[in-house]
């Protein structure tokens, strides 16, 4: 898996992207966060409030509950507004 991390997430987490193996734990978004949170506390202190996080996978805005598979490209990202 492949994940990308934009603007004050990649700050507290500290680097731009990684390639992972999926844990077998992990079967969806929501999953991946909360086991991303366990990672040290770079990760935990820009995932503490979900809220304030938007994720897609493989391009497409997604929800909590969408899956995730091995080989998906993961990007994490504050919510994007235009002007």
């Amino acid at each position: 898996m492949r994940l990308l991390y934009f603007a004050w997430l990649r700050a507290k987490i500290g680097i731009a992207e990684e390639e992972l193996a999926l844990p077998p734990q992990v079967h969806d978004v929501n999953t991946l966060l909360q086991w991303l949170k366990s990672r040290g506390p770079g990760y935990a202190e820009a995932l503490k409030d979900l809220s304030t996080v938007r994720v897609a996978v493989n391009q497409d805005y997604v929800g909590p509950e969408h899956r995730v598979r091995d080989g998906d490209e993961v990007a994490i990202f504050p919510p994007v507004t235009g002007g």
